[in-house]
């Protein structure tokens, strides 16, 4: 084919290895994808992409792995700012006596530099696509939108005040106006986020219901953290959390249940048959005691379950790479049995798993033609990464955030040789200091054993 019969195209990504996460989980090696503005046109073979194609732009990563940027189903990204506030306390301790005053205090300003600290993080980890609930949630639609990765955002619900809009009613208005905001917007989607069973009555869960509804948005809670919210839950209402949706007419292809830790043989079947998704975050789990999730269970009964990392304060990072390795090894020892979970059914919690929970597998989770250009490249060229014998497992077994090397995202080269080139990174850092100390101020939080510094 002669240079002028080629098809024009924006870029052309080459590396040693492909990873489609497509159906038939095609590997090519060495391995290209062609991208014509934000849309993959065409992935497969080096050599036959780069005679086919003319591009504006060539990135070759001789010694790179390309594979669908990593999805991050739950999260809080402004929590980065609360990152070591309140460590090694159960759940409720941890909610009820740190965070929630904490965020009594915080503002739209405090919002969006946390988000633009998160932002920064996932990026140079491999996350092109985050789900965030919090509060002052149009800060972080705007922290997304500027630095151009993809967002599924919705401001957190609560039966008590928020400082963002005070009553109940006024948060769904809130969410409402939000969703008309970025109806259609590229990368930012808005959800429902009502925050969980112990905080939403029947009566703001079932209007958060309806709201997802009218605008065909998920629905989005914590549910079946702990055993204490089971227990809180049963003696209330009489039913599990699970249920206790159910009978509200809420558990269905709309709803997406963070953690999902504490389930009866009941609840896996009511959110089997009703479509639900869950969203797993193993390491916020563990750190906080609420026990493991059962993952190998869900996914035998075939409940969609993609693969979150939860906030920086209960964490402590947004490395969807160690979470990974974490998701693994943690339903190995749950049923102890070194088969399950193994390493290509981790990547698609954090590929196509987490873009099924979050309604976007039509748009990410793969590289085939006609989805989005979301993609990244990790570079093998590492000590740790040498030898490679099985792409899958080196991704999730022995590499980490920090291998990543470039980052795409709607077609748009966000990070290009671990530099961030959207924002900048500096000035991110240091309104985060300055905003740090704000929080080291409160003297009225307790900080681990004394008083914050």
């Amino acid at each position: 084919m002669t240079q002028a019969a080629k098809e024009t195209i924006s870029l052309l990504i080459s590396g040693a290895w492909v990873l489609t996460q497509n159906e038939a989980r095609e590997v090519f090696c060495p391995g290209a994808v062609a991208l014509r503005g934000e849309e993959i046109v065409a992935v497969g073979p080096m050599a036959e992409l780069t005679a086919r194609f003319a591009p504006a732009r060539v990135l070759d990563y001789p010694q790179g792995l390309i594979m669908p940027g990593l999805i991050n189903a739950h999260t809080h990204a402004a929590m980065s700012l609360f990152r070591g506030l309140a460590d090694d306390l159960p759940l409720e301790t941890w909610l009820n006596s740190y965070i929630f005053p904490a965020e009594s205090r915080v503002d739209r300003d405090f919002v969006y530099w946390g988000a633009k600290l998160a932002i920064a993080e996932m990026l140079l980890s491999g996350t092109t696509t985050f789900c965030d609930m919090y509060l002052f949630s149009d800060a972080v639609a705007r922290a997304a939108a500027e630095t151009g990765i993809r967002a599924v955002v919705g401001e957190v619900l609560y039966d008590f005040p928020s400082p963002n809009y005070g009553p109940p009613a006024a948060g769904l208005a809130f969410s409402e106006e939000l969703c008309r905001a970025y109806r259609g917007h590229p990368l930012v989607t808005v959800a429902i986020q009502p925050h969980a069973v112990y905080t939403c009555s029947p009566e703001l869960l079932q209007e958060c219901g309806r709201l997802a509804d009218k605008y065909h948005s998920r629905l989005i809670i914590h549910l079946s953290e702990t055993y204490q919210e089971v227990a809180d839950c049963q003696e209330r209402y009489g039913a599990t959390p699970v249920a206790h949706l159910h009978r509200l007419g809420l558990l269905g292809n709309r709803l997406l249940a963070d953690h999902a830790v504490v389930l009866t043989e009941a609840d896996m079947e009511l959110l089997a048959g009703s479509g639900a998704g869950v969203a797993h975050c193993p390491e916020s789990n563990m750190k906080l005691a609420s026990g493991m999730a059962p993952v190998v269970e869900l996914l035998k009964r075939g409940v969609p379950v993609g693969l979150g990392t939860d906030g920086c304060a209960s964490n402590n990072n947004l490395d969807l790479v160690q979470e990974m390795d974490s998701a693994a090894k943690l339903q190995k020892v749950r049923y102890l049995d070194p088969t399950v979970l193994p390493a290509t059914a981790t990547l698609d919690l954090a590929t196509r798993g987490s873009a099924r929970v979050l309604g976007l597998e039509g748009q990410v989770g793969a590289l085939r033609p006609g989805l989005k250009g979301d993609l990244v490249v990790f570079d093998l060229d590492q000590p740790h990464l040498t030898p490679l014998y099985d792409p899958y497992s080196h991704l999730v077994y022995a590499a980490g955030g920090g291998d990543v090397q470039t980052v795409v995202v709607h077609g748009r080269v966000l990070v290009q040789d671990r530099e961030l080139l959207t924002f900048d990174l500096n000035e991110t850092l240091a309104r985060s200091r300055e905003l740090a100390r704000g929080v080291s101020a409160w003297k009225d939080l307790n900080c681990g054993a004394g008083k914050c510094r």
